[in-house]
C-alpha cells in the first residue's frame, strides 16, 4: 500500500518530528508512506469570512495538485464520521484488495479544508469533535495508520 499524508504548513516543533519520523520507520515493513508538505497561506488575526474562505482555497489548491487522479482522498474534517481503530484498519484493508492501494489522507491548516478539497474527497474522517492542532494531528493520523496495520496482521498492538 502507498500512503500519502499530505499536509499545509512545515512541521517545526522537534519533538513531533520525531514522533512522525518514528511512526513512519514502523511502517516500512508494511507500506510507503510520503508525507507532503504545502506552504500555508499567511493570515491575519481577524479575518472576515470571505479572506478565510480565500485562505482555504489557496491552501487546497496547493493541495488539490498533489493528488493524483486515482488516489483514494480521506479528507481530516470535525464533520467526518468517527471510526474506531478497528474501523480505520477494515477500510485500509478493504482498499487495498479491492485495487485501491494508494490512499492519500489530507490534512488541512489551522482554517480547515476548501469545499473543493471536500468534494474532492472519498470520504471525510474525524478523530472526534475536538479541535486539535493541525501538526499534532500528524502525529496522532500516522500512529493510527501503524496501528491499524498491526490490527490487519494480526500483531499485538497496545489498547
Amino acid at each position: 500500500m502507498h500512503i500519502q499524508i499530505l499536509t499545509v504548513g512545515k512541521l517545526k516543533e522537534r519533538y513531533l518530528v520525531d514522533g512522525i519520523a518514528e511512526y513512519v520507520k514502523r511502517l516500512g515493513p508494511y507500506a510507503k508512506v510520503q508525507m507532503i508538505e504545502v506552504p500555508d497561506e499567511k493570515a491575519p488575526e481577524n479575518m472576515s469570512p470571505a479572506e478565510e474562505q480565500q485562505v482555504r482555497a489557496k491552501e487546497g489548491e496547493r493541495l488539490l495538485a498533489k493528488l493524483a487522479p486515482d488516489v483514494y482522498v480521506v479528507a481530516l474534517a470535525i464533520d467526518g464520521e468517527m471510526w474506531s481503530s478497528e474501523q480505520l484498519a477494515g477500510s485500509l484493508d478493504k482498499l487495498a484488495t479491492y485495487g485501491r492501494s494508494q490512499v492519500a489522507f489530507v490534512i488541512g491548516g489551522s482554517l480547515g479544508l476548501s469545499g473543493e478539497l471536500l468534494r474532492r474527497a472519498d470520504m471525510r474522517l474525524s478523530f472526534g469533535r475536538m479541535t486539535l492542532p493541525h501538526q499534532l494531528m500528524r502525529l496522532v493520523l500516522v500512529e493510527q495508520i501503524y496501528r491499524a496495520m498491526r490490527i490487519n496482521r494480526g500483531e499485538p498492538y497496545h489498547k
